[in-house]
Order: C-alpha cells, then structure tokens, then sequence
C-alpha cells in the first residue's frame, strides 16, 4: 500500500486516497464487530460513525506526512554505484539516437546490448569507448565526457567536437571523432567501458560552484548543472561558457531549460565574434576570462574548468593573481586532466634504480628495464608487446594491469582510479629491482 501510495505526486490526491482506504478499512472492522457483538445496540453504530471519522481524518494526515517524506527522500538520492553495479573490463553499447548539437558537436545516445541495468555516475566522468576503424591497424580507444545526467540512469550520452586538421599545419584530423561523426549511426555497436574519472563535482556540498567552459568543454559541465539541479537545486551554480557564434554554440536550449527550472542556476554566454542575428542569444562579447569572472562578483566559490589549455592556463592565472585559493579551482583539459598547484604527487618515480627486472607474465618475457627506457608502457611496446593504451597520460584507465610481484613508481599523480594491486603502466616505472605484471 505504501508503495503504490508513493507512486501519487499530487500531495492533495494522495491525502484524499489515504483518507478513503482508511476510513473504509475502519467502517468494515467497526461492522463486523458490531455484527458479531451486538447488532441491536444504537450507542454501537455511533461508536461506528465516529471510528469512520476519525480514520479518515488520521489518513488524511498520515498521506500528507508521508508525501513529505517521500519528496525529502526523493530529492538527495545517493548518486555513488555499487561496485557490484559496475561492469568490469568492455560492455558493447547500441547507439540508440544521435543529434547534432551544433556545426561543430554531435551527441550519441547509448544503450547496452544487453538490456541491462547501468550504473549512474559521478556528474564530471567521462567514458572510454574502443573503435574498429578500417585502415588502423588495432581498435582506437578515446575518453569522451558524458554530457547528460538523469536520477535514474538509463543510456550515456557522448558529445563529441569534430577535430579537422588545422590549418596551415601538416597534421592529420581526429581519427576517432570524424569516424564517430561519419561512420557511428543509430544501431551502430561501440563497446565501453564503466564511467571513470576524478574530475567530478560532489552535488551534495553548498558551496557555490563556477562552472566555466569554452568550446566542447561544456560536456562535463551540463552533466554537473542538472545534478545539482536535480539533486540539490539550493547550491549557487554559476554556468560561463564560450563560444564563437550560435552556430558553434551547442546545448543553448538545454541550458537555458536548466535555469527556467533551477533559480539557483546563473547562466552567462559569451560569444567572441557574435552574428548580427544572435542578439538575445549571449551577454557579453569577447573570450571567457577571469576579468569576466571578477565582474560577476562571485563570492566564496569552488571552480571547475574544462576547455582547451590556453583557455584553462589563462583563466587559472587570472583567478590566482584574483586570490582564489589554488585547492578550490578543479581543471579538466582536452586529453589531460590538470592540477592545481596544491596537488602534489603522492609517489615519484625512484631515484638511483638503475635496473629492474620486469616480467610480462602473460606475455611470457623476462626484460630489463633502465630509466633511459621511460614508463612501463613504452619499454612494453619497445620490446613487440602492445598492451592496451589511449591517453598515455593516466586519465582514461585503458592501460591498468594488475601487477603480481614487486612495486611500481609513479612519474605523476594518475586522475584515473586503481585498486590495491593494480597499475598504471603509462605513467609509471619500476620502484623495485624486480616487477612481474600481468600483462
């Protein structure tokens, strides 16, 4: 009863539905006692009466305070996964619908191929999904942002920005996002893996947060302004993001319908060359920098940054010299997730190792290692064994291996999250003289 009870939204609905079940529970308890006692008695049928009433107004009350309840509940829902909810190593995902968002970015709706459950994630994660793509001569992973977020998570949303070769410049075009713009469509299968990622928002915390993106940097940025939307709509949101024109502006009605419905949600849209015909679609013209932030007057704030790293190295400067504390400003690059000054790393590669003996278990070599042969992963790949990789940077996860024997070194602080016993070869090296690895 409770259950389908809770299933009633409209406060007034639910009273008068509780007050109607319990007053007709009452009145059929009260008659068959009557009946059985004393049938006759008028002071009986009275006491009936007066049982009705009161059981009407009791549940009455009793739906009122539990829709209260039931919405306290249903506002702070917990948004951290079981382990036991996460998938291990690659899931295979249908691309149920993709949208373009802008002339530059395309959205990919995702489902599993298996119909099952998936789990939610931290608003700020992205998700590391492998490509077959004719003329490469093994799969091509990439990290891309998740962009969208629901209490109950049913797909992944990935927007992606096509990377043409840049003028002028001898170099090559994205490979994984012209194949996802041109090649992925409805029904297209891509295997994944689980959400991961440190650069992410706690929506639990009150303190005001500064959203501040430029170009497709917005992606981790709508997925943390619903959340807190969502899941906590008193914290003070600032959204700033930059863009050139309308035409390179994606997400404007979906940010937009975020502020109607949060009070608490700040939107500012900077546009660097605006069109005659954008007027009413932006509020300021020039590049997002932190004289635009300082002009805002924001208070007491957190800082999440994501864009390309001129962008972020400008900004963070800018709100350094303003006297933001380098433990409130959170970046997130292309390709690489930055750190604050404050961030130091937890371990270093070892000083004076000269050699190390490295065990590649699976893989059946024995090889030793000397610090001119760099992280594990290019001494692995020196020597014809190629285990997975992608960011080379220690972002994506893609090159964790469990490691059986010895210790390892980190050259920097990994953002991608490990378990006890477990590496990340594209950062590190050997920190003992003998490292046996299950690769």
């Amino acid at each position: 009863m409770l259950e389908s009870l809770g299933r009633i939204n409209n406060p007034l609905v639910r009273s008068v539905a509780t007050a109607a079940t319990v007053c007709s529970v009452v009145t059929l308890s009260t008659a068959i006692v009557i009946g059985v006692n004393n049938p006759k008695d008028k002071s009986a049928y009275q006491l009936g009466v007066y049982s009705s009433i009161f059981g009407a107004v009791a549940g009455a009350v009793f739906g009122l305070i539990y829709t209260n309840k039931a919405s306290e509940n249903d506002s702070t829902p917990d948004i951290k996964t079981l382990d036991s909810d996460v998938w291990q190593d690659w899931r295979n995902f249908v691309v149920v619908r993709k949208v373009k968002e802008s002339e530059e970015i395309t959205s990919f709706y995702l489902q599993p191929e298996d119909k099952g459950e998936i789990p939610n994630f931290q608003p700020g994660q992205f998700l590391t999904i492998k490509l077959d793509i004719t003329g490469q001569n093994k799969p091509v992973i990439r990290t891309y942002s998740l962009s969208d977020y629901s209490k109950t998570c049913e797909y992944y949303r990935l927007s992606i920005k096509r990377e043409l070769a840049p003028n002028g410049l001898d170099v090559m075009p994205g490979i994984a996002s012209n194949f996802m713009h041109d090649r992925i469509h409805e029904g297209s299968v891509i295997p994944a893996k689980p959400p991961n990622g440190k650069f992410a928002l706690d929506v639990h915390k009150s303190t005001p947060a500064v959203l501040i993106s430029n170009g497709v940097g917005i992606t981790p940025m709508i997925s943390m302004a619903k959340a807190c939307t969502r899941l906590n709509p008193q914290r003070p949101i600032w959204f700033i993001h930059g863009a050139r024109d309308s035409d390179f502006h994606a997400f404007q009605d979906e940010v937009m319908e975020i502020a109607q419905q949060n009070p608490n949600l700040n939107v500012h849209i900077r546009y660097s060359r605006p069109k005659l015909e954008d007027t009413g679609r932006y509020h300021s013209v020039g590049y997002v920098d932190a004289a635009l932030i300082q002009e805002l007057s924001i208070q007491e704030a957190e800082y999440f940054l994501c864009g390309s790293t001129p962008f972020i190295q400008s900004v963070t400067e800018g709100l350094k010299a303003a006297g933001v504390a380098n433990n409130k400003v959170y970046f997130e690059s292309f390709g690489k997730a930055m750190k604050s000054e404050s961030e130091k790393p937890t371990q270093t590669a070892t000083q004076g190792e000269e050699f190390a003996e490295i065990v590649f278990a699976k893989s059946g070599k024995t090889l030793t290692w000397q610090p001119s042969d760099g992280t594990i992963l290019e001494f692995a790949e020196a020597n014809d064994i190629n285990p997975p990789f992608s960011c080379r940077v220690g972002v994506c996860g893609t090159c964790i291996c469990k490691i059986r024997e010895g210790e390892v070194a980190y050259q920097e602080e990994p953002s991608a999250a490990t378990d006890e016993g477990e590496v990340l070869i594209c950062i590190s090296q050997p920190g003992s003289s003998r490292l046996v690895l299950d690769i």
